[in-house]
């Protein structure tokens, strides 16, 4: 079976939907074609009924840095504030540790798939409030794994982190932000 004939999800119609009403807004459809592409957008059953809808468009720029990638082998890597996560983020590090923040970032995938590759070094990701993370694809050679109070079923409007990947010698700390008391 080719890709075009793989059945679609209801994520895959709704970006594709989003996709055509952002052409509408740029001009680059008219209102009849914008009507008669989402009416099949939203029907789709395959691949190849959703990519006949948006080939004679512009790429969507939002899902060219859909995969991430981040090495580094003597120095540590974080990431916190205002960033993007993209939807598939693989972090390799030799010997740093890897400090993922999330919980002020702007997460528009509801599932994040993050790999690490870790030889000498622990990683820290610490969540959105609400969210949810699997680690049931991580293994930790001679390191612990631990899940502060992190449930790790999908749940509806939840961000689902999915964590994967391997440390060798350091472990893995999954938690949601510290709670920060204020006095007046």
């Amino acid at each position: 079976m080719s890709e075009l004939q793989m059945r679609v999800s209801e994520e895959d119609r709704e970006r594709t939907a989003q996709q055509l009403q952002r052409a509408f807004a740029e001009g680059r459809l008219n209102q009849l074609e914008l009507e008669d592409r989402l009416e099949i957008a939203l029907t789709a059953k395959t691949y190849g009924d959703l990519l006949g809808l948006i080939d004679d468009l512009p790429v969507d720029q939002s899902q060219v840095n859909d995969v991430v990638e981040l090495e580094s082998k003597n120095g540590n890597l974080k990431r916190s504030g205002d960033w993007a996560v993209p939807r598939k983020l693989r972090v390799s590090s030799k010997y740093g540790s890897v400090e993922l923040d999330l919980s002020e970032a702007v997460v528009s995938h509801p599932v994040v798939d993050i790999e690490l590759d870790l030889t000498y070094g622990s990683a820290k990701i610490i969540l959105p409030e609400g969210a949810v993370a699997n680690v049931d694809a991580f293994q930790s050679d001679w390191g612990s794994t631990t899940t502060s109070d992190v449930p790790s079923r999908p749940r509806p409007g939840a961000v689902h982190v999915v964590i994967s990947g391997r440390a060798k010698y350091g472990g893995l700390t999954v938690r949601y932000p510290r709670k920060r008391w204020f006095t007046h």
